[in-house]
């Protein structure tokens, strides 16, 4: 059985804009998921990425133009800019972290999590909406507190991992040794994944 690593991050349009692709593939290959949330902007550093806020003009002109783009090609709502982007992304991985552990539809609480902050201008480092997005979703709203501690060390764990197997943006998708990174290569994982024996 096949398994994927998904490198999230609770601020990306595009990990937002890649809806649920991954999980329609995943249940058409048999293959498993581990949602993996990182610090996106520590792997930059590290990387020789940069941050949006920090690049050349024409780069996030293109980045907003690219962004939507894919919005309306999808027929997806989304906030050009987001009343609560960029805010601290911690506690919604911490959450994230916590419900994969206790068990249930991880998937859908990364999207619901994505579209709080992208579609919804909801506030995802507020205790009160990661507890909405956990109860909407099947969890126990206590785990956005009882997670924290093992959260905040998984998280650590998750980006120095991202680092190591060549992660150097969200969302991205690896299986055995090949990164699939950005929504619009969710093809190619699906071609993957239909020649895996």
């Amino acid at each position: 059985m096949a398994h994927i690593d998904y490198f999230t991050f609770p601020l990306s349009p595009f990990s937002y804009l890649a809806g649920d692709g991954l999980e329609q593939i995943a249940a058409k290959h048999g293959a498993t998921i581990t949602y993996k949330p990182f610090a996106l902007f520590e792997v930059f550093a590290q990387t020789g990425g940069v941050k949006p806020m920090d690049r050349h003009p024409s780069r996030q002109t293109y980045r907003l133009q690219e962004i939507a783009r894919v919005s309306k090609y999808l027929n997806m709502p989304l906030n050009m800019k987001p009343a609560h982007w960029p805010t601290n992304p911690a506690p919604a991985c911490y959450a994230i972290i916590a419900a994969q552990e206790a068990g249930g539809d991880v998937g859908a609480l990364v999207h619901a999590l994505l579209r709080a902050c992208w579609a919804e201008d909801r506030d995802i480092a507020q205790d009160d909406v990661i507890k909405d997005c956990l109860s909407a979703n099947g969890f126990d709203t206590g785990l956005a507190d009882s997670g924290m501690l093992q959260g905040a060390t998984q998280f650590e764990r998750n980006t120095t991992e991202a680092i190591q197997r060549g992660v150097f943006g969200a969302p991205s998708y690896l299986v055995d040794d090949q990164v699939f990174w950005g929504q619009d290569r969710l093809a190619y994982l699906d071609a993957y994944l239909a020649e895996k024996p």
